[in-house]
């Protein structure tokens, strides 16, 4: 596991992070998300003992990183992937870092193969796109078969190919038992790729918990297309809800002249809130009313992450009319 536990760090007059607390659980991807200056990167030097906490500590396994006699072999981070020396070739890297905590040659072969690197192996790094040089740092941090892994963006520079690729391996990494690491502000493939999320604002916890739970705590409505929408929509209000419709298609019979469609021209889905879905359509059971669409509509990452941030933010913007633009 990685323990976080009551972590301060400071820097002059400002307080990067502040009592911070969680653990990364082993099986899982866990995201680790925040805005620009909340404290991810400062917290994760500090997991690997690059930085040193005003208060509380940061552990792998129980024990400080620095403590271990062959921290690649219990954890691999990537942290920055162009901090590499641009005269060594990719195979001299990995070779340096293997001799380093006792890794033989045969590991590094395996792990160049592993990120698709063998057919370059032998070219200088100062050459490699910033792509290559992500999948450089991933060889690195697996070096080691480590059982904990902790990655920094590792998505920047990766095309739809590489970053399908890395989405794969970390899910197999965790499926495997692993505790995987991962920060990164690309919302799309972080609910693709995490079971569990930690957010942080201005160096403090924010949320720690599973995208699945982070997902119902933002959920909007329930969509809902019934055979009689006006009736739905009178028992519904009825009970409380507040439901309004949403535009739609004509039906098949109003298009072609064809067929009896019991939704009216016009109607849409319903969309319902303050009840849910099982309420619903308890209430649409006792009525006689056949439903042909139940769907609990939940934000979706990104959109929770810029709720749950939006007082946390260091550098806030806001959209500019056409109107304001030309003034």
């Amino acid at each position: 596991m990685i323990e976080v536990r009551g972590l301060s760090m400071r820097y002059g007059r400002t307080l990067a992070v502040n009592d911070l607390t969680f653990t990364v659980q082993p099986g899982l991807v866990t995201g680790f998300l925040g805005p620009n200056g909340a404290g991810k990167s400062t917290t994760m030097r500090a997991v690997l003992g690059l930085e040193i906490p005003a208060a509380g500590e940061a552990l792998v396994d129980g024990r400080a990183y620095a403590s271990l006699r062959r921290p690649m072999r219990t954890m691999g981070a990537l942290l920055d992937a162009g901090a590499v020396h641009g005269g060594r070739t990719a195979r001299a890297h990995l070779g340096c870092l293997a001799r380093s905590n006792g890794i033989g040659p045969r590991r590094v072969a395996t792990v160049l193969d592993q990120v698709g690197l063998a057919d370059v192996s032998e070219r200088r790094i100062g050459g490699f796109s910033l792509g290559m040089k992500q999948r450089l740092g991933i060889a690195a941090a697996l070096l080691g078969d480590p059982a904990v892994l902790m990655f920094d963006e590792p998505l920047n520079g990766l095309d739809p190919e590489g970053i399908r690729w890395i989405r794969c391996l970390l899910r197999s990494l965790a499926a495997e038992g692993r505790t995987v690491l991962l920060s990164s502000h690309l919302m799309n493939e972080l609910a693709l790729t995490a079971d569990h999320v930690v957010v942080i604002g201005r160096g403090r916890l924010i949320a720690d918990t599973t995208t699945d739970a982070l997902a119902a705590r933002f959920q909007r409505d329930v969509l809902v297309r019934a055979a009689r929408p006006e009736r739905l929509t009178e028992i519904l209000r009825a009970h409380g809800a507040t439901v309004t419709t949403e535009d739609a298609d004509p039906p098949p019979s109003a298009a072609t002249g064809t067929g009896n469609s019991s939704v009216p021209a016009g109607i849409g889905g319903l969309s319902v809130r303050g009840m849910d879905a099982a309420g619903i359509g308890e209430l649409a059971l006792r009525a006689g009313i056949a439903l042909r669409e139940l769907t609990p509509r939940s934000a979706s990452l990104e959109e929770a992450f810029m709720e749950l941030t939006e007082d946390s933010l260091e550098y806030g913007t806001r959209l500019v009319t056409a109107t304001e633009a030309a003034r």
